[in-house]
């Protein structure tokens, strides 16, 4: 009877099953190897694959000395993948630059993470003494950045594609001096699912 149970073969009528989904998403600079390499997958998958934009791989000298950041689904506290992730770096005195943000194709919907990633970027860099962060962002999410105050300073064409030269209202942005823990977004609620077992 156990083992039935299991497998689903005594089970009868309806049972309620909620569909997998992380609880939480930790948005943090990276500190474990996995992370980095996750991250590192991720924008492969992005930039090369879905994009076209890169061909075989995306790093480039910038990654050298770049801070990168990553969102970490975890289940039950636990993390489980990178399913986001961007890259900050200092340019010159106080201007910093943030790219490279990538959210795995699965959740883009789920708890602001892009967002989330775009705030400790720019908060981070802020506690770091940034007095300008800017960015290059494709014009197919200049909105949302517009909705995180950013303000547009360019129009501009990068890589074949068009990009919007962008600078973060940093007052918007209080300095984040915990980037190593960083924020924590919780999953959007995921409906219940009626399920009928096999008789």
């Amino acid at each position: 009877m156990f083992g039935e149970a299991i497998a689903g073969a005594a089970l009868d009528g309806e049972v309620d099953a909620m569909p997998y989904a992380p609880s939480e998403f930790r948005i943090k600079w990276t500190t474990l190897d996995w992370e980095a390499g996750e991250a590192y997958q991720l924008r492969r998958v992005v930039f090369c694959i879905e994009q076209g934009i890169f061909v075989g791989d995306d790093r480039d000298a910038i990654d050298e000395h770049a801070q990168q950041l990553v969102a970490v689904s975890c289940v039950a506290g636990m993390p489980e993948q990178v399913v986001g992730t961007v890259r900050i770096h200092r340019d010159e005195g106080s201007v910093w630059f943030g790219s490279r943000l990538a959210v795995h194709a699965a959740f883009r919907r789920h708890g602001k993470i892009g967002a989330t990633l775009i705030r400790l970027a720019v908060s981070s860099a802020h506690a770091l003494g940034c007095e300008t962060f800017l960015a290059h962002v494709q014009s197919q999410n200049v909105p949302l950045f517009r909705a995180m105050h950013w303000d547009v300073l360019a129009e501009e064409m990068l890589l074949g594609r068009p990009h919007h030269l962008m600078q973060a209202q940093l007052d918007r942005y209080p300095p984040c001096v915990s980037p190593y823990s960083g924020f924590v977004t919780h999953a959007a609620p995921v409906a219940r699912v009626a399920a009928r077992s096999a008789a």
